[in-house]
């Protein structure tokens, strides 16, 4: 089947070329800002960990920075330039920049499907920000990025993927020479030299670009529901994934480690919960043999779920979320810290 849509990616691979071009000859206009600013995004359609790798960098800049982050919002009901406060939820500003916002409590989260006019209101801003990260901002090249950040997942590289119809790709290959960094995201615990090479030879860096490993660290699990403060997740023995998110591999690879039964529902990324799904999520809880059993959730599905009319159908039931947060390789980890560290102090007005 992917051969046949092979033909339809080719034709989609010459507009976005085209479209990259004008941009190259400014033709179609980029704008640069005075301001460090960094760009986290991918080439893929999803799940390569934009989020976490923000929040990696968010901690990393916000204790001597004036951090905010530009978000498109997706998924979001709303258009136009929204600065998050304590009134809005996800239907605001979208799942992943209410997660910034309810994390970072030091920072500003703004939302705009234009970066330009989002990083100028930004500025205008009574306190403006020092340093701007823009999530998920790769293909939106209205905006020129002081540092770019590319993600692909460990074992899915762009490289090694076709654009869409024909894979999961939304842009050329080509589109990664303009990455300053590239990540490759999901990597085991543990990278052999052998394997190292195997990546570098796939993605075939620039001289300019230096490549960095990172992986996922997964947290305590925190009560969500009413009976889950109850509830000791230690003793249970059955789990039910519930999530919305891109890529779940990861995740059910670490909870069968510490689970006998594992069953998982899987929406669409940002999906909006209804009562029907609510409805059928208790189904297949009920279904599940045993009474040792929990509901285990992402922390971005989690800001869906806490703003859902239905949420409080959970309180008898222990719901639980688990928290992640990137970590790098060894050394890696103060070589790429130094990368964007240098970066924002050299460039800081």
């Amino acid at each position: 089947m992917k051969r046949l849509l092979l033909p339809i990616s080719f034709l989609y691979s010459i507009v976005l070329f085209l479209r990259h071009k004008l941009y190259d000859w400014k033709i179609l206009k980029s704008k640069s800002y005075d301001i460090p600013n960094i760009c986290v995004g991918n080439l893929n359609l999803g799940g390569t960990g934009k989020t976490p790798h923000i929040e990696y960098l968010t901690n990393l800049l916000s204790e001597n920075y004036k951090t905010a982050i530009l978000s498109r919002g997706y998924g979001r009901d709303t258009k136009g330039f929204i600065l998050a406060d304590e009134s809005h939820t996800h239907h605001d500003i979208g799942d992943e920049p209410l997660q910034y916002f309810k994390k970072f409590k030091d920072i500003k989260v703004a939302v705009d499907e234009n970066r330009c006019e989002g990083m100028e209101r930004l500025l205008q801003e009574e306190n403006p920000p020092q340093v701007v990260l823009l999530d998920d901002a790769y293909q939106h090249r209205k905006i020129k990025p002081g540092l770019s950040i590319l993600l692909t997942d460990y074992y899915d590289l762009y490289s090694k993927n076709h654009l869409v119809p024909a894979g999961n790709l939304r842009d050329i290959k080509k589109a990664a020479q303009r990455a300053d960094i590239i990540v490759a995201t999901k990597s085991p615990n543990v990278i052999t030299p052998y394997y190292r090479r195997d990546v570098e030879n796939s993605l075939k860096p620039l001289p300019h670009q230096k490549i960095f490993y990172s992986y996922i660290e997964y947290l305590d699990f925190k009560p969500f529901s009413k009976i889950s403060y109850e509830t000791d997740i230690k003793e249970t023995k059955t789990a039910l994934i519930l999530c919305g998110i891109a890529n779940t591999y990861s995740l059910e690879d670490y909870l069968k480690k510490k689970y006998n039964t594992i069953s998982k529902i899987k929406f669409n990324d940002h999906h909006s919960f209804t009562e029907k799904d609510i409805d059928m999520i208790i189904e297949r809880y009920d279904s599940m043999i045993g009474k040792s059993k929990v509901i285990i959730t992402t922390e971005k599905d989690a800001m869906r779920l806490i703003n859902s009319s239905y949420v409080s159908r959970f309180d008898d039931i222990p719901v639980f979320v688990l928290p992640i947060r990137i970590k790098f390789h060894k050394e890696e980890g103060n070589s790429f810290n130094d990368e964007i560290l240098n970066y924002v102090k050299n460039n800081l007005q």
